[in-house]
């Protein structure tokens, strides 16, 4: 029995082309995000999928809609997947941060498992509201494909943690493109990731494009 668990991080918005924070913001995907999760749902509806687990987020159900109307899925939404509140810094260039929040930034920087931009939450916050989401998938489904759509930094943090990875080094040990997918397999011996950041269901006109 394996369950093959697939995380897709949401498509282009205007923030992961500038770099901006964006964690909370609401932001909507462009019309090129939009295409990326066409692209994705028309490589990956080939597929058997039991379930698929999302954000609530504008940006991640635009993301899995298509997927989901190409399936015939429900989604399945989770407050847990929401991407981390960057508080006070939300829609802030790093620039601006670092001017303006040096010791706070510096600190995020060192140590962002316990050190949270100021109104805004740690790496250990955002994990521990993301893994009872994985865990229910886990306990529900022991076998076949499910999909989980959501962010950036959340699911770095999810896979330092299934992967026994420090979650203060999460910025500097997992990089999550836009529109990629990550595979964790999970059999008897626990998760094993076979997938990193794989992006080749987006056509080349859309993979060259910025995607932090």
């Amino acid at each position: 029995m394996v369950l093959n668990l697939y995380l897709l991080r949401h498509g282009e918005t205007t923030f992961s082309q500038s770099g901006n924070f964006c964690g909370e913001t609401n932001a909507e995907l462009t019309k090129e995000g939009i295409q990326m999760a066409e692209s994705f749902a028309n490589v990956y509806r080939k597929l058997k999928w039991e379930a698929v687990y999302v954000s609530p987020m504008k940006r991640t159900l635009a993301t899995a809609k298509p997927f989901c109307d190409a399936t015939g899925l429900q989604m399945q939404i989770r407050e847990g997947l929401r991407e981390g509140s960057y508080g006070q810094w939300e829609t802030k260039s790093k620039s601006f941060v670092q001017e303006n929040y040096t010791e706070n930034y510096i600190k995020w920087l060192s140590e962002p498992a316990w050190n949270a931009p100021i109104g805004g939450e740690t790496a250990v916050q955002i994990a521990n509201r993301s893994m009872p989401v994985i865990s229910e998938i886990i306990d529900k489904y022991t076998d076949g494909n499910v999909l989980v759509v959501s962010h950036k930094a959340t699911i770095r943090i999810m896979l330092c943690s299934l992967l026994g990875i420090d979650l203060g080094c999460y910025r500097y040990r997992v990089n999550i493109l836009v529109a990629s997918v990550t595979k964790v397999k999970f059999d008897v011996n626990g998760p094993l990731l076979e997938i990193l950041g794989d992006r080749y269901h987006i056509p080349d006109h859309l993979r060259s494009r910025p995607g932090t």
